[in-house]
C-alpha cells in the first residue's frame, strides 16, 4: 500500500475549479428568446454578440465554462425585462474567457473576447438621449456603452428607467477574463458593464482579471456589489457614472496593465472613478458608500487612488490605498465630455460636499420618488474614514486629501498614514513585485505575488460597517477579515494564476470508494504534494508538473512510475501503474 501512496501523490495542483465539457461545445450563435439552462457537461461558445431578450432568462450552472475564440469576439448582454442566473461556488466557479486562457498561467492577454451587460430598469441621469429629463424620470434611458443598434431605438441596447428594485438576477462566483472587445474609438467593453441595474440584483465573488476598458463599470441604479476582484485593468479599475446610488464591500483592486497600449486602452488609470451625473446638476447623482477595500496601485507611474467628477458624492470606509503614483484624492471636477462640475446650478462646491451631511437634499431631490437616495445613512457626503494610507510616494499623493481633512487628518476622521516604506510595516502580509517594464509608456512594476490579509494597523478598525442587511460588521481594514480564509481561493483567476500565497487543499484519498490517505497540496508556485496516512509521511511535498489544460491533468514521480492526476468536470481521478482511484475534496 505504501508504494501506491508514494504513487498517488499528486492532484489538481493549479487545476481550474472549471468543469471540462464531455458532451461537447455547444455554439452560441442566435439571441435567446426563450428561457435555457447552459449545464456544466458543456463549453459554451459565443460566437457574436449575444443577447438575452426581455421575457427571457438564462441560468448557468455552477462549474460551466463560457469562451469565445479570440478571433470571434463573442459577447453577452441581458437586456432590460430579462435575467440571468449564474450562481458558481468557490468549487465550481463560471468562468468566462477567451480560447487563449490555458487556465493555469496570467498572460498579457485582452481584448480577446467581449464581456458581460446587463440593463435593468434603474433610474438614471442621462443627458445625451433626446427626451431624457434633467430630474428622476422613469423615462430616462441610455444606450449601452460598447453595443450597437440595430435600428434606431433598438430597445435591447437600451438601460433605465424608474424602477430601483429592479431584478436582473444573480451572478456569484463568477470569473471573467481577458475582455473588453473593442467595438471602436472610445466604444470599449468594460469587465462587467451595469446600465440602471437595481438593488433587487444580487452580485458577489465576481472577478475581473485584464480588460482593455474597465474593470466594472456602472451607469445609475442602485444595485450592490459585494466581494469583487478586479487585476490589471486597462483603464479604471472600478467607475460610476449617471447617478449610481449603491453600497459595495469587500473588493480587491490591484492596478497593472492588460496589454502593452496606451492609459486607458490597456494600461491602467485611476483605482475608483466617480462621475455623479452626466451633468452635475442631474437627478439622481452618484450617492454611494463603499466598505473595506484593499487598493493596490502603481508606485513609478499610476494614477488616482479616487478620482471624484461632477458632484459625486461617495462614502469610503475602513480601506486601504497603498502604493498610489499619484494622488490618493484627484478632484477632476469635470468628465471632459462637455459637462459642469462641482457647485453648478447652485449644487454643492467641491470643499462644501466634504462637510455636508448626508441628508442634505440636493437641488431637484424632490422630483425623486421617496427612498431614491438610501446607500448612505450617516456621516458626510464625501468622506475617505477609518482607512489607511500607505507607501504613497507622489510629492503631491496627499495634496488633495490635505485639503479635505482626509490626511493627516482632523482628529475624528480616525485615518492612519504609514510613513515608513518598510514591507513589514505596511498594511497587507505580503506583495512581491517583479522588474519594471515599459508598458504604452508607462512603467510598470508587475504584481507578482500578493498577500493580501490585514497587517499591523489594518488588523482592527476603530468603526465597523452597518449590520443592515447587506453589509457585514467586521472591525478591521480591507477586504479581508484576518480570522477568515481568502475569499478568493478556490475560485479565482488570482489563485489559479498563483498570485495569491501558498493555498493548502486537503483530499481524501479514495480507492474502490475507499479513503486510504490524506493528500495535502500546496497550491501555488512551487507546486507540490505530500501524502499522510496514519500520521505517517509517505511522500514530503513531491513536484508538480502540469501537462495538459483540457481535460485538466498533472504528472509527477515519487521515486516510481509517473501518476497522472485527471479533473474531467467534478470529477478528479488519479493512476499509477495498475492502480487508480478518485480524489475527494475536504
Amino acid at each position: 500500500m505504501k508504494s501506491i501512496l508514494k504513487l498517488a501523490a499528486v492532484a489538481v495542483v493549479g487545476l481550474s475549479m472549471v468543469g471540462v465539457a464531455k458532451a461537447g461545445d455547444v455554439l452560441v450563435t442566435s439571441n435567446i428568446a426563450v428561457s435555457e439552462t447552459w449545464t456544466r457537461d458543456n463549453i459554451y461558445r459565443l460566437e457574436n454578440q449575444i443577447y438575452v431578450l426581455p421575457g427571457a432568462t438564462l441560468t448557468i450552472e455552477s462549474g460551466t465554462l463560457v469562451e469565445s475564440n479570440s478571433g470571434v469576439g463573442g459577447s453577452l448582454a441581458v437586456s432590460r425585462g430579462a435575467q440571468i442566473i449564474a450562481k458558481g461556488t468557490a468549487r465550481r466557479p463560471i468562468v468566462f474567457t477567451s480560447t487563449d486562457d490555458d487556465r493555469m498561467n496570467w498572460q498579457e492577454l485582452a481584448n480577446t473576447w467581449g464581456n458581460i451587460t446587463l440593463m435593468g430598469s434603474g433610474f438614471i441621469s442621462e443627458d445625451a438621449v433626446a427626451g431624457n429629463m434633467p430630474t428622476c424620470d422613469a423615462g430616462n434611458e441610455g444606450v449601452m456603452e460598447g453595443l450597437v443598434e440595430d435600428f434606431p431605438m433598438d430597445p435591447k441596447v437600451r438601460y433605465g428607467g424608474g424602477d430601483d428594485d429592479d431584478d436582473s438576477g444573480c451572478l456569484e462566483y463568477v470569473s471573467l477574463r481577458y475582455g473588453g472587445r473593442v467595438i471602436g474609438l472610445n466604444n470599449e467593453l468594460n469587465g462587467l458593464s451595469l446600465g440602471g441595474i437595481g438593488r433587487g440584483t444580487d452580485i458577489n465573488h465576481i472577478e475581473i482579471m485584464n480588460n482593455v476598458d474597465d474593470g466594472i463599470e456602472i451607469w445609475g441604479g442602485t444595485v450592490n456589489i459585494k466581494y469583487f476582484s478586479i487585476w490589471n485593468i486597462g483603464d479604471d479599475s472600478f467607475d460610476v457614472d449617471q447617478g449610481w446610488r449603491g453600497k459595495a464591500q469587500f473588493g480587491l483592486i490591484v492596478q497593472g496593465h492588460s496589454l502593452d497600449a496606451s492609459q486607458g486602452s490597456g494600461v491602467g488609470d485611476n483605482c475608483f472613478e466617480t462621475d455623479g451625473a452626466e451633468q452635475s446638476d442631474y437627478q439622481p447623482v452618484t450617492t454611494a458608500t463603499i466598505y473595506n477595500c484593499t487598493v493596490i496601485g502603481q508606485p513609478l507611474d499610476g494614477d488616482g487612488g479616487t478620482a471624484w467628477r461632477d458632484n459625486a458624492r461617495v462614502q469610503y470606509r475602513n480601506c486601504i490605498f497603498m502604493d498610489l503614483g499619484e494622488r490618493l484624492v484627484r478632484f477632476d471636477d469635470i468628465d471632459g465630455d462637455g459637462g459642469l462640475g462641482y457647485g453648478h446650478n447652485g449644487t454643492l462646491s467641491w470643499a462644501d460636499t466634504w462637510t455636508t451631511p448626508f441628508d442634505m437634499v440636493p437641488p431637484h431631490a424632490n422630483d425623486c420618488p421617496p427612498g431614491t437616495y438610501q446607500a448612505q445613512v450617516d456621516g458626510n457626503l464625501a468622506e475617505i474614514t477609518d482607512s489607511i494610507f500607505a507607501r504613497n510616494l507622489a510629492s503631491d499623493a496627499y495634496t488633495e486629501s490635505d485639503a479635505r481633512g482626509v490626511t493627516p487628518g482632523n482628529g475624528t476622521n480616525n485615518n492612519v498614514v504609514i510613513t515608513s516604506i518598510l514591507d513589514a510595516d505596511q498594511p497587507i502580509k505580503g506583495i512581491t513585485r517583479g522588474p519594471a517594464v515599459s508598458k504604452g509608456g508607462k512603467m510598470i512594476l508587475p504584481v507578482l505575488t500578493l498577500d493580501p490579509r490585514p497587517a499591523n494597523e489594518a488588523l482592527t478598525s476603530v468603526n465597523v460597517a452597518p449590520n443592515d442587511g447587506f453589509f457585514t460588521p467586521g472591525r478591521f481594514r480591507g477586504a479581508f477579515d484576518p480570522g477568515q480564509p481568502c475569499w478568493l481561493d478556490g475560485w479565482s483567476a488570482a489563485d489559479e494564476f498563483g498570485f495569491l500565497p501558498n493555498t493548502l487543499f486537503c483530499f481524501d484519498m479514495l480507492r474502490n470508494g475507499n479513503p486510504i490517505a490524506k493528500l495535502v497540496i500546496k497550491k501555488n508556485n512551487p507546486r507540490t504534494a505530500t501524502i499522510v496516512q496514519n500520521g505517517v509521511v509517505l511522500c514530503d511535498e513531491a513536484p508538480l508538473t502540469i501537462v495538459n489544460p483540457s481535460p485538466q491533468t498533472a504528472e509527477f514521480s515519487c521515486g516510481g512510475p509517473t501518476v497522472t492526476i485527471v479533473k474531467d468536470g467534478p470529477n478528479i481521478t488519479w493512476s499509477a501503474g495498475p492502480f487508480n482511484g478518485t480524489l475527494e475534496l475536504k
